[in-house]
């Protein structure tokens, strides 16, 4: 087994945290929180949030001020300053701002991952496959001290567009290896091995993502990760703590939400996003979000955060 690199411990007296937190601040001053880079976000709060519904795609997100928990299911990930989450597969979740402060806001990057380029690297390296037990769609770590370095060269071609193109895919690579070789590897390693549970998984809610709208038989579902029905609803569960039926609905809701947010008609969201019934949809909203979407809409600006990434 291929030895794995130090991890920095957490401190207020990291320089390399330090150098990548102020020039995320001022790379989110510069450009906003979605950036020229395809797939990284920054995030600046100066104070906790209230709840953030998100559709987490496969992505990492490292906390650089503050700290954030965010919440699958019955399982609460919390992670802080130095420390990062990893989402294995697209997953609707809820999270939280903690800490934050005008004199310290939270400051964050998050950054997607290609599974297809850690497959390239396992192929090339296959020492690093994990064969253990498959895992939640959730894992927290330390930021690897490795991780610095090529999270600051990223952050710099924001304003470098000349040296991007040639100059992102080869630091994107590098962040991967160095993510595979850190305590954070098993996660990734399963989203790159194509026949886990993990990677399977990971296929159908990409595509549950991306067709929402659309009814669904599990059948079809199972026969697209290549598995039984019971096996499937089994391995989808224990990874994104779901059904696949609500699966879809949290995506739906979700999507719902960001419609209004966006000032769509409420009596033509439910049917945009998938539901034939309009009280069904009502129903379902107020379950979810505490109110019916016409209430909801009224306060949605100033009473909750959203997120489209981790």
């Amino acid at each position: 087994m291929t030895a794995q690199p130090n991890v920095m411990p957490m401190s207020p007296d990291n320089p390399a945290l330090d150098r990548l937190r102020d020039l995320a601040e001022q790379q989110w001053l510069n450009h906003g929180p979605e950036t020229a880079v395809d797939g990284l976000r920054l995030t600046r709060a100066p104070e906790p949030s209230g709840t953030i519904r998100a559709l987490y795609q496969t992505s990492f997100c490292i906390v650089l001020q503050g700290a954030k928990v965010t919440i699958i299911g019955e399982q609460a990930f919390h992670y802080r300053q130095g420390e990062c989450l990893f989402a294995s597969v697209n997953l609707p979740v809820n999270s939280r701002i903690v800490e934050a402060t005008p004199e310290k806001p939270y400051v964050a990057l998050s950054l997607s991952i290609d599974p297809a380029m850690i497959s390239e690297l396992l192929v090339a390296h296959p020492e690093m496959a994990y064969r253990g037990p498959k895992r939640t769609a959730l894992a927290t770590a330390p930021v690897p001290e490795e991780l610095y370095d090529p999270l600051i060269r990223l952050l710099r071609l924001l304003d470098q567009p000349v040296d991007r193109d040639v100059m992102e895919p080869l630091i994107r690579r590098e962040i991967g290896w160095r993510l595979l070789r850190s305590p954070l590897g098993p996660a990734l390693q399963q989203i790159g091995m194509k026949d886990s549970d993990t990677a399977r998984i990971g296929r159908v809610t990409a595509w549950m993502h991306a067709n929402y709208r659309q009814p669904f038989k599990v059948g079809d579902l199972a026969d697209m990760a290549n598995m039984s029905p019971a096996s499937f609803h089994r391995h989808f569960k224990a990874i994104t703590q779901l059904t696949p039926v609500q699966f879809q609905k949290r995506v739906r809701l979700q999507e719902a939400r960001r419609l209004l947010f966006s000032e769509q008609e409420v009596a033509s969201v439910g049917y945009q996003v998938g539901y034939e019934s309009p009280s069904q949809f009502s129903r379902d909203y107020r379950k979810l979000f505490g109110a019916p979407p016409g209430r909801d809409k009224a306060v949605l600006r100033s009473s909750v955060a959203i997120e489209s990434e981790v």
